[in-house]
């Protein structure tokens, strides 16, 4: 099979095409364009169909575990080529964005940085600056060790920009609640909420755990299993619950904490995930339409009440 790799503008990637095995798969044709340009390997390769002039469709991705032969009717195939540039694998971006608020906040708390913004006073730490200590590093300690151990990714690679873009984020909100909760001037809430809010929070991490074991166990260990509709405990009644006690364990800490930057963090994140679960959610109904032999999505809620 002779197989055109062009670029979107129609220039050839490989010079002169590429001769395949008529059994050959997309898997196969991504290594035959790396061992040609070097440069471009597998997963930093995007493969679609070419689109007709004019057209407003999506292009078709192609699929590298399917044959050549499902996207052609003949011997040849052009592939529309796009670099989608240096990639990372996803637990290292994981481990790099959760690893800072994890070392940040701790500096904030033992350390005499606030002599460094003209607080010359004595400080006295309060109890619960130190659980919010505790609360915040294991928080990010599990997501850590769930990057390594408990989540499975269906895209093995993600574009390095999101690693800084990702630790931007994360790094910046974790040094601006810490350097709010630990403040020499901070006034601590009563014990009764205190205990309130840290003792929510720390069900919802449970809660969060539970929902990312669910959610693992939906994929074979490497990765592949395609959209499920996800079943169990918080899922039967929410599509994204593993979204949903994320959010309410960052309203656990705020309720214990009571900080203008937590609660802005909180509101940031919520919008962030309630984006992420609409578009999971839609994909979700619009692959289980009960057509064609397919189950139908059951009627849940988004992340929680009222987007349905």
């Amino acid at each position: 099979m002779k197989v055109s790799v062009v670029s979107r503008s129609g220039k050839d990637v490989v010079k002169g095409g590429l001769e395949l095995s008529d059994s050959a798969t997309v898997a196969d044709l991504q290594e035959a364009i790396h061992q040609r340009t070097k440069k471009f390997y597998p997963s930093r390769q995007r493969l679609t169909l070419p689109l007709k002039p004019g057209s407003k469709e999506k292009p078709v991705v192609l699929n590298y575990k399917k044959s050549l032969k499902d996207y052609c009717d003949g011997n040849h195939l052009t592939v529309v080529f796009k670099d989608l540039g240096t990639q990372v694998s996803y637990r290292t971006l994981f481990f790099f964005e959760y690893l800072g608020p994890l070392l940040l906040y701790p500096i904030f708390y033992y350390f005499p940085v606030y002599q460094f913004f003209g607080y010359k006073g004595e400080r006295v730490i309060h109890p619960v600056q130190t659980y919010a200590l505790y609360y915040w590093c294991f928080h990010y300690f599990k997501r850590i060790m769930e990057t390594f151990f408990v989540h499975r990714f269906s895209h093995a690679t993600s574009p390095l920009s999101n690693v800084f873009r990702n630790c931007a984020y994360y790094w910046t909100f974790g040094s601006y609640i810490a350097y709010y909760v630990n403040h020499p001037l901070y006034t601590p809430v009563s014990d009764l909420q205190m205990k309130i809010g840290f003792g929510f929070g720390v069900l919802c991490q449970i809660c969060n755990f539970y929902c990312h074991i669910l959610l693992r166990n939906l994929r074979s260990p490497d990765g592949n299993g395609g959209y499920q509709i996800p079943h169990g405990f918080l899922f039967n009644i929410v599509t994204c619950a593993n979204y949903t006690t994320e959010i309410y364990q960052w309203l656990g800490f705020n309720i214990a904490t009571q900080t203008v930057a937590g609660y802005v963090f909180l509101v940031v994140a919520t919008l962030i995930m309630t984006n992420w679960a609409l578009a999971k959610h839609r994909r979700l109904k619009k692959l289980f339409d009960g057509k064609d032999g397919r189950p139908k999505y059951p009627r849940r809620w988004v992340i929680f009440p009222p987007f349905l």
